[in-house]
């Protein structure tokens, strides 16, 4: 079951990487600052950083969601693990968008009420800025791309009327300022997930007693970060082209404004350990800083369409996770 349980968090660190991490570079690609080659290339290198260097409050914010006992820890972990997995490549299959960062939360959740009962899962909510316990974390996931949303659409409002009677020469920077920012949302985001996968994989090893103390093995940490990195380069080509292009095409001011936003966002996650889906925020942001200019040339339906399939994985997920929890239990 350990076996299964390892295979499963690093089989959903790759879909990480295909379903997440190549949003930090759609913006690149959407306003024409990069090719779809050159953004993977970047996004592999930058997640793989992100995912070696990052740290491991987000693992902690993980680990802390549920209580089951130790037998039936490496379950619920390798239950949880596989929910997200299949129902983010059943959903990308039929060209539906979702979060294996969503379905993991209520994978967790699921799994952990079918084998503990209703007191199993830490229910929780906020304790200060850092989110705590299921709904917390669920919570949190769901604002934040509600913020990057407002967010863009603020600093786009505000750079295009300082920059209104700019020369054309002076908004050669922004091209520089876009690499650096979508630099920084793939280091983040690379961090962020990375530690989702590597979490779970810790508790794993911890609760078939493989391993002692809370501590990241150094072997876990790189296997999820290759895992996660490998991602983005095998899948990440559509992924990619569909956030720089979905609901909206976003303008070199429109680019530099979602990638600082989502920076901002991403970036901010990580130290107050909320997990946080890459590509929601990303997507919002896109659409945020189109709205502020163009509003008619963004897709706002297919945008809540899009948020109401976010919602809609964390229960499908965990019924998911539920079943197959019992059924590995029967099995094991």
């Amino acid at each position: 079951m350990l076996v299964l349980a390892l295979g499963a968090a690093l089989g959903l660190a790759f879909v990480l990487g295909v379903s997440d991490a190549p949003n930090a570079t759609g913006a690149l690609l959407g306003s024409g600052a990069t090719t779809t080659g050159r953004a993977l290339r970047f996004s592999f290198a930058c997640h793989l950083l992100g995912g070696l260097a990052g740290g491991s409050a987000v693992a902690g914010t993980l680990g802390a969601l549920v209580t089951v006992g130790s037998d039936d820890g490496v379950v619920m972990i390798a239950a949880a693990c596989l929910a997200a997995t299949t129902v983010t490549l059943g959903a990308a299959r039929r060209g539906i968008p979702t979060s294996a960062s969503f379905g993991l939360v209520g994978g967790l959740a699921g799994a952990a009420l079918a084998l503990g009962g209703p007191d199993a899962p830490h229910w929780g909510g906020f304790s200060g800025l850092r989110p705590v316990g299921t709904v917390g974390v669920a919570v949190g996931m769901l604002c934040s791309p509600v913020a990057g949303l407002v967010l863009a659409a603020v600093v786009r409002r505000i750079l295009g009327r300082a920059l209104r009677r700019a020369p054309r020469r002076a908004r050669r920077p922004l091209r520089a300022g876009t690499w650096a920012a979508a630099a920084v949302v793939a280091f983040a985001g690379g961090a962020n997930d990375t530690q989702k996968a590597m979490g779970l994989m810790t508790g794993a090893l911890v609760a078939d007693g493989a391993a002692r103390g809370t501590g990241i093995p150094v072997p876990v940490r790189v296997g999820a970060a290759l895992a996660l990195a490998t991602g983005t380069v095998v899948g990440g080509r559509r992924v990619i082209r569909a956030v720089a292009r979905r609901f909206y095409r976003p303008r070199p001011l429109d680019g530099f404004a979602a990638q600082l936003v989502g920076a901002v966002v991403v970036a901010g996650a990580g130290p107050v350990g909320a997990p946080v889906s890459t590509s929601s925020v990303a997507a919002a942001a896109v659409a945020g800083a189109g709205g502020a200019i163009r509003p008619r040339h963004v897709r706002w339906a297919r945008l809540g369409s899009v948020f109401v399939i976010w919602v809609a994985t964390l229960p499908v997920c965990g019924l998911l996770a539920a079943a197959l929890a019992l059924g590995l239990r029967a099995l094991a």
